[in-house]
């Protein structure tokens, strides 16, 4: 289905940020079930950051500087560490980590990272998938996906969820494995014609404009009430 809601083409943030909603509701969708322990630790980091500022303005303002400085000093070491914390863990721990959860069939075990170059308006996925039935230990690949918004973004700058999910679903096989129907209308094409077809500027037209007036019921990023929270670039 594609969102009325129009966003400016010309603005990576933007876009990045609706295909990133647009993921983890797709995800969601299949039932898949998203883990939110790298979002849990750092909310968690900025909190307690927030409350110990806090806790340092009142002892200030109802104790006086000179019978707080010992311990004002020692909330300003501590709260130095939480935001150092707080940095490493966004920096090099969740890594643009923009979903984290597992399949239906609790089989596989999947961590999507986003992340665009300036003045490049390509999405770039990065897909790390965790076999976690796998015999002998546990196996993980990294799988990689690079199209351009152009490709799910009508001119317009409505979002146009068929192509977004199919791009998802023919290029991660544990997406595919769930999302079934999709997968194989693509190899249908590829059957029929010799190449699966290409979205258009002139196709996503038509099915924004067949979603505006109730096509088909794919949760976008911007429609679906779950799954998904707009993040800074």
């Amino acid at each position: 289905m594609a969102s009325q809601e129009k966003i400016t083409v010309y603005n990576l943030a933007d876009l990045k940020n609706t295909s990133d909603d647009a993921l983890t509701n797709y995800l969601t969708s299949l039932k898949f079930t998203q883990s939110h322990r790298l979002t849990d630790v750092r909310l968690a980091l900025g909190y307690s950051a927030f409350l110990l500022s806090a806790a340092c303005f009142l002892w200030d303002y109802k104790l006086g500087f000179e019978s707080t400085k010992y311990l004002t000093a020692a909330a300003v070491a501590v709260y130095t560490i939480l935001n150092s914390a707080l940095t490493f863990w966004i920096f090099y721990v969740e890594k643009g980590t923009v979903y984290e959860g597992t399949s239906p069939s609790k089989s596989t075990k999947i961590k999507v990272s986003t992340k665009t170059n300036k003045n490049e308006p390509v999405y770039h996925v990065t897909v790390e998938v965790e076999d976690l039935k796998s015999k002998g230990g546990k196996k993980r690949d990294v799988l990689t996906i690079s199209r351009p918004f152009a490709d799910w973004f009508d001119a317009a700058g409505r979002f146009v969820a068929q192509p977004f999910q199919t791009a998802l679903a023919t290029g991660v096989p544990a997406i595919g494995e769930v999302d079934v129907k999709r997968v194989a209308a693509v190899t249908k094409k590829e059957e029929v014609g010799g190449a699966a077809a290409g979205y258009t500027p002139e196709l996503l037209e038509a099915l924004a404009n067949a979603g505006a007036v109730g096509g088909e019921g794919d949760a976008s990023g911007i429609d679906a009430k779950k799954g998904g929270k707009r993040r800074k670039a």
